[in-house]
């Protein structure tokens, strides 16, 4: 899979939406999403190559429980590939501060890697379903853009969408403060790139020459275009990315079929 890019490429792997329980035996609208991220991540590790980097990006936990976090950081620290995360609006920010920091496991928010910067925001609302930067976190992504060189390529994450999906339910809980974030990377041309989780289902958008990625959901998908809350039947997945040291990088969402394992969970298999 990885044969064909450049050798000086790096690769990673973008994993989002977990929803992951304290108690394993927990299911989400009938998905037990541990099962299904082990699928997804038997098929990630057989990749060749491995990924250099795992991205979660947010929604890590559905209960917000320090053991469900206290799980999450053996589970991935045990693929031994540094992996770094940033928190949706199921996460519990304090606990994920506390315990997500443990080698391989990185709290890291500006890390540089394989030629590119990397930059991982914290859009959480506490309580609320939307996302939005806070003002200190919108002063601190400035002022990273500011210090950076102009010619490093830079790709920026978080959880909630800038941009409209065209699902009315899912459109209205995304960051609410698009303007005041758009403000800000307007002015920089180092970004290249904005992941994002959130919408369960793979998006892309371009605006000013950056391009925006949503990925699937570790476990259940939503349906595209849907005016209320709706499941579709797309299997889980995640993003592989292969960032180029010029700037330029190639990327690919892959699939994992886990229904047939997640039915056998069910039944006590």
């Amino acid at each position: 899979m990885g044969n064909t890019h450049q050798a000086t490429s790096l690769l990673i792997a973008q994993i989002s939406d977990l929803h992951l329980f304290g108690d394993e035996r927990q299911n989400l609208l009938g998905w037990n999403t541990w099962v299904s991220l082990t699928k997804i991540m038997q098929q990630l590790e057989r990749s060749t190559p491995r990924p250099d980097i795992i991205l979660l990006t947010g929604d890590l936990s559905q209960d917000e429980t320090e053991a469900s976090y206290k799980k999450i950081v053996r589970y991935f620290a045990a693929t031994g590939i540094p992996t770094y995360w940033l928190p949706g609006n199921h996460d519990h920010v304090p606990t994920m501060k506390r315990v997500l920091d443990q080698p391989p496991v990185y709290a890291d928010k500006s890390f540089y890697k394989g030629g590119w910067q990397f930059l991982l925001l914290n859009t959480n609302v506490p309580g609320q379903v939307y996302g939005a930067l806070s003002a200190d976190n919108l002063e601190w992504l400035e002022a990273q853009l500011t210090i950076l060189p102009s010619h490093r390529p830079t790709l920026i994450s978080m959880h909630h969408p800038p941009f409209w999906v065209g699902s009315p339910w899912l459109d209205q809980s995304g960051l609410q403060n698009t303007e005041a974030f758009f403000k800000i990377i307007d002015q920089y041309s180092q970004v290249q790139l904005v992941l994002v989780g959130h919408v369960h289902q793979e998006f892309e958008c371009t605006r000013n020459d950056v391009t925006y990625l949503s990925t699937p959901s570790t476990c259940i998908q939503f349906m595209p275009h849907s005016l209320n809350f709706a499941l579709d039947n797309n299997q889980p997945g995640f993003r592989l990315a292969w960032l180029h040291p010029d700037g330029t990088f190639e990327t690919a969402v892959e699939r994992v079929g886990v229904k047939q394992m997640l039915n056998l969970a069910a039944q006590g298999y």
